[in-house]
């Protein structure tokens, strides 16, 4: 059996309208939102923003906010 070598648009609009019709708008949007890239440069945003600290300090936060959530389960990081 020899495949027909479509153009790559092509593949592309098949496999979204496929998606469309058995997952629905809403699922197919977030799995192709999964491929997505990212933007800015992750590496030297947490170079700048942990400079300050040391992975001792940083493990110490995260405890802090854990027994925290424990103590009052409102507690989340939207409300800090």
């Amino acid at each position: 059996m020899i495949a027909e070598t479509k153009p790559l648009a092509e593949i592309t609009q098949d496999a979204i309208r496929i998606l469309f019709r058995e997952i629905g708008v809403v699922n197919t949007v977030r799995f192709i939102n999964q491929y997505t890239t990212g933007y800015g440069n992750y590496t030297e945003e947490r170079r700048e923003l942990f400079a300050d600290e040391t992975l001792d300090d940083l493990i110490a936060e995260i405890k802090q906010r854990r027994e925290r959530g424990k103590s009052d389960p409102r507690q989340t990081a939207e409300t800090e």
